[in-house]
């Protein structure tokens, strides 16, 4: 593979609208090919941002240009298309989740380590400015030593909003696996692995009705938790907690804080790729907002694909990684596992943090 590495498309709704809005600066990475169920939708992504070519998802497969694979389909159709994509010899990056499953992550994993492909999940939104600027304050000791880390995930749901919201409600939907990827992947490559869980977790109504267009009157059958309370124990010996819920009408409470012997840490919005951080240390009265030290303040949707492969290429491990993507599948299930069983559970998965970037690094680069 030589860069920019070719990536094919596959799944073309609405995430693709931060995707693009990066690819100029991704240096790494080219879109060439896009492909749908809905040709249509295909056709119309294609036309929007100059992608070059339309294709079939088996001739996106088949096809000895196209490096690796973006999967931008519904959480139900990961597992499914990155293991043909895997089967076909290409590299894969995926959007969150991993898969609905432990066990078909496991697999995917598996598969990649295999046949000697890189495997690679969202969120990239730990790889920006905000969170790499907080993991470099947590490395060079500004808070001390890392004892408890809070996280909150607080909405009221998608039905009055999003244009067809009914999956958000389904298996692989609900709060935590919609969102919790994008808080416990900033955790963990913050702190570490987590070692154990527990977890409750409940349904606060069975149905709901959209308001949204096009769809407004649509009642929706709730299948999955819509509100869940996780407490982790991480491998470094601090206690996490975290809440992420589609029942809450408003919240003042922060995103995610660490807390530390010697301060405290306001890591921000860990759906987005900036600030601000602040931080107030122990003693002072007051909290001081930091200096992003590192690059991509903005939107970068993409930047875990780039990173992949620019990897792949000098062959060091990527960032956005198979197995970090697989410990968070498992922290998410085992959290509504422990709630339906009453009790703490081990976990069996585990990662290393992922490499920090280099400060200095201009926007949308991936190596010094």
């Amino acid at each position: 593979m030589n860069l920019p590495a070719n990536v094919g498309i596959i799944g073309c709704g609405n995430v693709n609208r931060a995707y693009q809005s990066a690819a100029p600066r991704l240096g790494a990475i080219r879109y060439a090919a896009c492909a749908d169920i809905r040709h249509e939708a295909a056709e119309s992504l294609a036309a929007q941002h100059n992608i070059p070519r339309v294709l079939s998802v088996e001739e996106m497969l088949a096809d000895p240009s196209i490096d690796i694979i973006l999967n931008l389909t519904i959480p139900g159709a990961h597992f499914e298309i990155a293991m043909a994509a895997l089967a076909a010899g290409k590299h894969v990056y995926s959007e969150k989740p991993l898969s609905l499953t432990f066990a078909e992550g496991e697999a995917l994993v598996a598969e990649a380590a295999r046949r000697g492909l890189r495997l690679g999940n969202a969120p990239d939104t730990f790889l920006g400015a905000g969170i790499q600027t907080c993991r470099k304050l947590i490395d060079d000791g500004a808070i001390g030593r890392p004892v408890a880390a809070t996280a909150f995930m607080m909405s009221r749901g998608h039905e009055g909003w999003h244009p067809n919201p009914e999956f958000y409600y389904k298996a692989g939907g609900g709060p935590m696996f919609d969102m919790g990827p994008y808080y416990l992947t900033a955790l963990v490559s913050l702190l570490g692995s987590v070692v154990r869980v527990t977890g409750s977790t409940q349904i606060s109504r069975a149905q709901r009705t959209i308001t949204s267009q096009p769809l407004a009157g649509r009642v929706i059958d709730v299948d999955v938790p819509t509100h869940v309370v996780g407490v982790l124990d991480f491998a470094i010996g601090a206690v996490g907690t975290i809440i992420t819920s589609f029942d809450v009408q408003a919240s003042v409470l922060p995103r995610i804080e660490i807390y530390g012997t010697e301060g405290t840490l306001s890591v921000p919005d860990p759906n987005t790729f900036g600030g601000p951080v602040r931080l107030r240390r122990a003693g002072e009265d007051e909290w001081q907002e930091m200096s992003l030290t590192h690059a991509n303040a903005e939107q970068s949707r993409g930047l875990g694909v780039a990173d992949l492969a620019q990897a792949a290429v000098s062959g060091r491990p990527h960032r956005a990684s198979g197995e970090l993507a697989l410990h968070v599948l498992e922290i998410m299930e085992t959290i509504h596992t422990a709630s339906d069983e009453g009790r703490h559970i081990a976990l069996r998965s585990g990662c290393e943090r992922p490499a920090a970037f280099p400060s200095g690094l201009a926007d949308g680069a991936v190596d010094a």
